[in-house]
């Protein structure tokens, strides 16, 4: 059985509703991403593995399928008084399990760059240690 972490309601929201409603902001996004996929990804990967995400965080979490979401936000307040809304709701953490390692597609983060934006230049820079 693989191991299962807790994760607040807003981070599993934030995948499944596509709306940063985390409330660490990206941190929880990162956090919850990087644990189902089991890689350290790049802010340009995040999309991407939102998606693989997804679906398999509502058949964890079917009920969170139905969870409604305003047009828009009108400010922070807002946000967090809708999050408090849906975690009354929800409760505050959900269990999630990572995925199945053939549901995960890795990709050099400077090759998928390179798909993204094949015109833009990617500079390398080489970070000496203390001991250079």
């Amino acid at each position: 059985m693989p191991e299962i972490r807790d994760f607040h309601l807003g981070d599993i929201l934030s995948i499944t509703t596509g709306l940063l409603v985390s409330p660490t902001h990206m941190d929880g996004i990162y956090r919850i991403l990087n644990w189902m996929t089991s890689d350290n990804l790049f802010t340009h990967q995040l999309p991407r593995a939102g998606e693989e995400c997804r679906e398999p965080l509502l058949e964890q979490h079917p009920d969170l399928a139905d969870v409604q979401t305003p047009d828009e936000f009108d400010g922070k307040e807002h946000v967090e008084r809708w999050l408090a809304e849906q975690v009354e709701r929800f409760g505050e953490t959900r269990p999630v399990a990572p995925l199945h390692p053939e549901d995960h597609t890795r990709i050099n983060p400077f090759d998928e760059f390179r798909m993204i934006a094949p015109d833009v230049p990617i500079i390398g820079v080489e970070v000496k240690g203390d001991r250079d």
